[in-house]
């Protein structure tokens, strides 16, 4: 391709690569600190570990450059298929780790599965809905169809015990059905549980008035009072369901995250611990930081899991405001951009394949963030191309690779 220079997406590029950098700086104060010889050797191991992980990254992107963009398409069924069966096989052989069963053990490697599978879905929903000319998310059956494609993946997550992952991977049926043109109302719909059932863990009253609200919006939006009534209905279901699951199913360490959401000063010493620990770590760090390997939380240990899902506390300590800043800058550029290119391309496929993989990002950004601070419960999801993981880094990696693909390869694309 001449000039394929002018074609590709540095800019996309430099996100992953910056913060892949500063996800490295970070890993490296969190293992490899004054006191890290208190470590097992097998986390004092992980910054060595994820510089091989971004290495292999990094050539997979390469590689994926000279992929024509169509093996996506006919890869997809298949990739979606061999993902579920690995996915179940987890559920029945995989390694047990923090109360999940989240990785399969396959040539001496443990690999997560469901990194992947986020993957195989947007391809596999994506491939369905662009086949044919006629079909379009606002068709009732095709719109089914994509739903159950989405479901399945998260069902078999679930039964791994990793709800993070799950919602995560929920999260695409709004966002790939309403670019595929799923009505404004219908999308608002099907937001409403998460948005509900969001406010029911705070309050109940408040997920009640919440409901009420998606109702009136949803009616003035769509003009349907079967759609209005469904939604004020399922409203109703959540509010209920999310007391029931609070206090009768989910297990107790679930239950002791959700409290300390709520408050985490119940249980300073326990459940409250991780979130006012990474609290603390985030204020104290002011607006330059306390500077490199110079974190009170951060080198004392006082942070769980500081290298993975708690590394945004490490970042806001050490380089302050700044820091923290940057981070979310470096984010907010690499989303906007892939719904650029998205927006750009002239292909649905490429279109629906990029909104899909904005959205894992987001919500992996939007979780990880929100549970450091605070403002949501810990659910346990690493903060992409930052947090130490080389499953979710390599799969996080090749979505981008094949983003980086589509845009590269967008002309010769669109025309087929």
């Amino acid at each position: 391709m001449k000039e394929w220079h002018k074609q590709f997406d540095w800019l996309l590029l430099f996100c992953w690569g910056a913060l892949a950098i500063i996800g490295l700086v970070a890993i490296y104060s969190a293992t490899q600190g004054p006191v890290s010889e208190f470590l097992p050797s097998y986390i004092q191991n992980n910054f060595s570990n994820q510089v091989i992980w971004i290495f292999i990254s990094a050539l997979a992107i390469i590689l994926l450059q000279f992929t024509a963009p169509r093996s996506f398409i006919q890869i997809s069924v298949l990739f979606y298929i061999a993902c579920l069966i690995l996915g179940i096989m987890t559920v029945f052989w995989g390694t047990e780790s923090g109360g999940a069963t989240r990785w399969l053990v396959i040539g001496g490697l443990r690999i997560q599965i469901s990194e992947f599978m986020k993957l195989a879905t947007i391809l596999v929903v994506a491939q369905y809905l662009t086949s044919r000319r006629d079909i379009s998310a606002e068709k009732v059956g095709p719109a089914l169809t994509s739903v159950l494609l989405m479901i399945i993946p998260a069902s078999i997550v679930l039964l791994q015990n990793d709800t993070g992952t799950a919602l995560v991977m929920l999260s695409l049926i709004p966002v790939m059905l309403f670019w595929s043109g799923l009505p404004y109302g219908i999308s608002l719909f099907i937001v409403s549980p998460a948005v509900v059932g969001y406010f029911a863990i705070l309050n109940w009253q408040l997920g009640i008035i919440v409901a009420i609200l998606l109702t009136i919006g949803v009616f003035l939006i769509q003009r349907r009072p079967s759609l209005t009534l469904v939604t004020f209905v399922v409203g109703m279901l959540i509010v209920i369901g999310v007391q029931v699951a609070l206090y009768q199913i989910l297990q107790p360490y679930q239950q002791a995250r959700i409290e300390a959401f709520i408050n985490p000063s119940l249980d300073p010493e326990g459940a409250g611990w991780n979130v006012m620990q990474a609290k603390t770590a985030i204020g104290s760090g002011g607006i330059f930081g306390k500077g490199f390997l110079e974190g009170t939380q951060t080198q004392l240990r006082f942070l769980p899991e500081q290298w993975t899902d708690f590394i945004f506390p490490v970042i806001a300590e050490e380089f302050g405001f700044i820091g923290a800043g940057l981070v979310l800058i470096l984010f907010g550029m690499l989303l906007l951009r892939l719904l650029y290119n998205a927006g750009e391309h002239k292909h649905p496929f490429a279109q629906l394949v990029m909104v899909g993989i904005t959205g894992i990002l987001f919500m992996h950004v939007l979780i990880n963030i929100g549970s450091a601070t605070g403002l949501l419960p810990v659910i346990g999801l690493p903060l992409p191309f930052v947090s130490y993981g080389g499953s979710s880094f390599l799969a996080n990696s090749i979505m981008i690779g094949i983003c980086l693909n589509l845009r590269l390869h967008q002309r010769s694309f669109s025309t087929f």
